[in-house]
């Protein structure tokens, strides 16, 4: 069996591959790392045939959908999922055959509804079910602490001591533990009657997680991140530096079409020499007006360099072909000591 542990933060994604046949599968793929992945299925010579997400993450985003549009790899999770998208949803015990690789479907809810475990030969893929010294939360959407209980004492729990548990986070650098390691030390696990693990569950008060709202809302529909929406428009902009258009404004010639595009208080407080000024929300409504030559050579500016990269995607997307965005915005061009008009 071909074995690669993937750490994006606290978050952990697996690849595993039978080299017999070539045949992969991603467990918990995190958005972020999409080329990773890829690279590594190249490296071994595989090709990905299932992605699996083995519960609706709250925590981080899932990279499921992205990796089935670069591999044609079906999505697959629990039969309770309400994930949209999936391609093929398992029942408790039912095998999915990867290559020589058999991987056996155990549905564990509590920590969510549709919380599923992996256990394929000598270890075991737990989710948010059971994690290296501690249990997954019960009081997110879904989640039920009586259900964890059965999860882990009735499930989980019965598998020989040395199976080798690997988790979907772990936020203090640790790779794995094992069944009998988990029964021994895990706190969690100590508190074996259910009432009193019920008890503990319900009182741990946890702060919710960073990306909750967007996690759930990207996660359960497979709509698209911030960050993602981001990544997208970057990669099809062109960028330019703050030091050669600053160099350009000294020699009275920048060759672009300024264009700041925050808001008009904003812009008021101070603004590169020469630009013209079109908020965000009005660029479609007012584009043509604006800016009636489409082959002109436009650089949209705003205060952190985000805003200004989607606004040049959407003037591309508009036929302004030759839109670029600066590199950085405002907030850096003033940091630098550069010249700004107004405030």
């Amino acid at each position: 069996m071909i074995f690669e542990q993937i750490v994006t933060g606290g978050c952990q994604s697996y690849l595993m591959g039978c080299p017999e046949r070539c045949a992969a599968v991603v467990i918990d793929p995190e958005a972020s790392q999409i080329d990773r992945y890829l690279g590594l299925a190249a490296k071994d010579g595989l090709r990905i045939h299932y992605v699996i997400d083995t519960h609706t993450h709250a925590d981080h985003f899932s990279g499921a959908r992205a990796l089935k549009a670069e591999t044609g790899a079906l999505i697959v999770m629990n039969k309770l999922s309400p994930f949209p998208f999936a391609d093929l949803r398992l029942d408790d015990g039912e095998i999915l055959k990867v290559g020589e690789l058999k991987l056996q479907a155990l549905l564990t809810p509590g920590h969510t509804r549709d919380s599923m475990c992996i256990l394929a030969g000598d270890r075991v893929f737990t989710g948010d079910t059971l994690l290296i010294g501690g249990t997954g939360r019960s009081d997110l959407p879904t989640g039920n602490p009586d259900q964890l209980y059965d999860s882990l004492f009735n499930r989980l729990l019965k598998l020989p001591p040395e199976t080798l548990v690997y988790p979907a986070h772990d936020y203090k650098g640790r790779s794995h533990s094992d069944i009998g390691t988990e029964i021994a030390g895990n706190p969690r696990l100590q508190k074996t009657d259910r009432a009193e693990f019920i008890a503990m569950m319900e009182h741990l008060d946890l702060a919710a997680p960073t990306h909750l709202t967007e996690a759930l809302r990207t996660n359960l529909s497979g709509a698209k991140t911030v960050a993602g929406l981001l990544a997208e428009a970057a990669a099809r902009v062109p960028f330019v530096a703050m030091d050669d258009l600053a160099a350009a404004i000294d020699a009275g010639n920048t060759g672009y079409t300024l264009l700041d595009v925050r808001e008009k208080d904003a812009f008021d407080a101070g603004h590169i020499t020469g630009a013209l000024h079109l908020p965000r929300g009005q660029l479609e409504l007012r584009v043509n007006d604006m800016l009636p030559d489409p082959t002109a050579r436009i650089l949209t500016i705003c205060e952190f360099g985000r805003i200004s990269t989607l606004a040049a995607a959407t003037l591309r997307d508009l036929g302004f072909t030759r839109a670029a965005a600066l590199d950085g915005g405002v907030k850096a061009w003033r940091e630098a000591g550069l010249p700004l008009v107004g405030g």
